[in-house]
């Protein structure tokens, strides 16, 4: 990627606008609802960095190139980061087209080429992304710290929130019941129990476009990939990228991680692998193939 996507948090922060006209208001209005607090420069102020320098983010929006240039000097020098609106080479960052969802937010970049593109984009996103998706996401945030309590060990964190995020406690938070989903939550909570040990077997010899969807989902979900060395690149791009890799795994170190409760999944590009399968059945540990050919 040419860029790296960032979210800056807005509860008490500054943003400054600096200039007039449409564009400046259009900027104004994409913090219309947040908790940033919005200081709008007029021309003159906008060339004195003791302006910005409670900001966090800062934007120029004008006609005049010189007074555009020297603007975001002012914010460059107070140590403000800043988007001079229409001219991508004076820009620290640039603007996305944002999917507002409260606690979710969604947002597609060009780098400047082509906001146009970025906001079609937008527009086919946004029907795929509930209005509740706001709510689920606060849920999980109110409850961040009760989960991590009952559930210390990493792995089956993730087990229980990947599974509660299909259950009645988010449907109940997307539909507005905030009480009921906190209740739903702690009663899955109190009825987590230890996960069986599991191997996902998956076909890696790519490409990634040949895979079903639920062998998809389970390079998205597993905390091990055990790999073989051919395995394509295009289908372990699929998998979460804090997921630990390894190769070259003996059948016993690969039952305990199994048994250690970690998802594994067992990405393999051969016709051996099936009697590795046959052994860990035979060892206690069950194994789903997702489908592999040959």
């Amino acid at each position: 990627m040419d860029a790296f996507p960032a979210f800056f948090p807005l509860a008490g922060r500054t943003v400054v606008i600096a200039g007039e006209g449409e564009a400046a208001e259009a900027k104004a209005r994409l913090f219309e609802g947040s908790p940033a607090t919005v200081v709008r420069l007029s021309e003159e102020e906008a060339l004195d960095r003791r302006a910005y320098a409670a900001a966090t983010l800062a934007f120029v929006a004008a006609e005049d190139d010189h007074f555009a240039r020297q603007a975001a000097e002012a914010a460059r020098a107070a140590g403000v980061p800043v988007n001079v609106v229409d001219r991508p080479a004076l820009c620290d960052f640039t603007t996305p087209a944002v999917i507002d969802r409260g606690e979710v937010v969604a947002a597609i970049g060009t780098g400047g080429a082509s906001p146009m593109l970025a906001t079609m984009l937008r527009h086919d996103l946004e029907a795929r992304v509930p209005e509740g998706a706001g709510r689920v996401a606060a849920l999980f945030r109110q409850m961040q710290d009760e989960v991590r309590e009952a559930l210390p060990e990493a792995h089956r964190r993730r087990a229980f929130l990947r599974d509660a995020l299909r259950g009645p406690a988010a449907r109940a938070a997307m539909e507005g019941d905030m009480d009921q989903a906190r209740d739903l939550l702690r009663l899955g909570l109190a009825q987590d129990a230890p996960l069986a040990a599991a191997v996902q077997y998956i076909d890696a010899r790519g490409p990634a476009d040949l895979l079903t969807l639920r062998a998809a989902r389970a390079l998205a979900a597993a905390d091990v990939l055990v790999c073989d060395a051919a395995a394509h690149a295009d289908v372990l791009a699929l998998a979460r990228r804090d997921a630990e890799r390894r190769e070259g795994l003996g059948l016993e170190a690969l039952a305990d991680l199994a048994r250690g409760g970690r998802r594994v999944a067992r990405l393999v590009t051969g016709s051996g692998w099936r009697t590795e399968q046959a052994a860990l059945e035979a060892a206690g540990v069950e194994t789903e193939v997702l489908p592999i050919a040959g």
